[in-house]
């Protein structure tokens, strides 16, 4: 019998359709029909076997009740045999729906020689529903040409011979049949562009998730930049220091050492959570809870490790920093920690930091001023940390100013909206 290739992927579930349709009042009702259509071929996938021989066997089942049929001559043998060679070949309507079609219609004209009306001759309408689903157009219309010929000449066979002697009007019984075979050839061109909308969704849903995972791994790119750049700067700046006075301060030492380890354990701290992030999917239920992205809250502890390094910082707040979303907190936290990473690098230890933290009614601006001096760069700068920071300001239709100040040092100065962040940026902050 006919061999059945293996389930495709994500056949056992059912196709969810993308937001930029499913929020869309006016397309409710064509996504209702569509999932509903969807949901039936994924029972059909589930159990393939029920339509490949339920609708033979119903096709068989009209053949046998037409026994009953006192107008048929024919000797019942023959009906049985019509009524098998009718039914049969439905099993290959799928894979050959041409060949299928051709042989229901010579067994419907064998039938008109004879001169018996078999119920299963309802299998020509499956056949022409099968060709006009998985045929050519072309080949549709040469099929529905003959199906209309040929039912022409059956309605004329058969009045004529009296098996149909109680229709009253021929010519609308007749034209009754040749609509419902076009209807039958409509509704499987229907279904195949039903499932062509399917399988683009399917597409478009694919593709979505694709992007949303791409979008993901570069937040978390963004994300073990600073942290990575963060620590590792003050876990430099803090070995420099310590090294310079462990000649004339070594009980200095110890607690170099512990500021770096502290350093250390936050960073991995916050590399753990990053990576939990991206896979919350295969984390068991009721696992340990990830800790909170950082916020506003968390900049005395920032300063604490930056001044440990040696520097001198001072943070001045003005406004309700309280009440701005946790995304837009993130983002300032994370632009005020390339600053600062940015002062280790390249300015002088004993460079004094302001940090001053502005919010009015529209936006909050960010400066993070130092004194410099610059000092000499051992690895030239990659620019990433002052991209990242535009990247983060942008997300809250902001930008980022950096350069020289009055005082030799260098400055930052952001501007992010407070009030109407861009698509996405409250969802997934960067």
């Amino acid at each position: 019998m006919t061999a059945h290739p293996a389930p495709a992927p994500g056949a056992g579930r059912l196709p969810r359709i993308p937001e930029s349709l499913s929020s869309d009042p006016e397309q409710r009702v064509i996504v209702s029909i569509v999932t509903r259509l969807a949901g039936w071929r994924l029972a059909d996938r589930a159990h393939p076997w029920v339509r490949l021989w339920g609708v033979p066997a119903f096709c068989a089942t009209l053949g046998i009740t037409s026994l009953l049929n006192p107008a048929n001559t024919t000797v019942w043998p023959v009906q049985l045999a019509l009524a098998a060679v009718f039914s049969v070949p439905l099993l290959w309507r799928e894979h050959r729906p041409v060949l299928v079609f051709v042989v229901t219609t010579a067994v419907s004209v064998a039938g008109l020689a004879l001169g018996t009306f078999n119920g299963a001759d309802a299998a020509r309408a499956v056949a022409l529903f099968n060709v006009g689903r998985h045929g050519t157009p072309r080949q549709l219309a040469v099929c529905l040409s003959v199906t209309v010929a040929h039912l022409i000449v059956w309605g004329s066979v058969y009045w004529t011979g009296g098996q149909l002697q109680y229709a009253t009007r021929p010519v609308v019984v007749t034209l009754l049949a040749i609509s419902a075979m076009v209807a039958f050839a409509g509704l499987g061109l229907a279904g195949r562009l039903v499932n062509a909308v399917i399988t683009t969704l399917e597409k478009e849903r694919d593709q979505q998730a694709r992007l949303a995972a791409a979008q993901e791994r570069a937040r978390v790119s963004r994300e073990m930049h600073d942290i990575l750049g963060h620590t590792l700067a003050v876990i430099v700046g803090l070995a420099d220091g310590g090294a310079a006075l462990a000649p004339q301060r070594p009980e200095r030492g110890a607690e170099t050492l512990r500021i770096i380890a502290d350093s250390g354990r936050d960073a991995l701290g916050e590399l753990r959570r990053l990576l939990a992030v991206i896979g919350a999917e295969d984390s068991p239920p009721g696992g340990v809870p990830l800790a909170p992205q950082p916020g506003l809250a968390d900049l005395d502890a920032l300063l604490e490790r930056f001044r440990a390094a040696g520097p001198t910082a001072n943070l001045h707040a003005e406004g309700d920093l309280a009440s701005l979303t946790q995304g837009l907190q993130l983002a300032v936290y994370r632009i005020v920690q390339e600053a600062l990473t940015n002062t280790l690098k390249h300015a002088a230890l004993d460079t004094t930091v302001t940090v001053r933290l502005t919010a009015d009614a529209d936006a909050v601006h960010v400066d993070v001023d130092d004194t410099g001096p610059a000092r000499p760069a051992k690895t030239r700068g990659s620019g990433k940390g002052l991209v990242g920071m535009r990247e983060r300001a942008a997300l809250y239709q902001g930008e980022v100013t950096s350069g020289r100040n009055a005082h030799g040092g260098w400055s930052v100065h952001a501007r992010l909206v407070a009030t109407t962040p861009t698509h996405h940026a409250e969802k997934h902050p960067a």
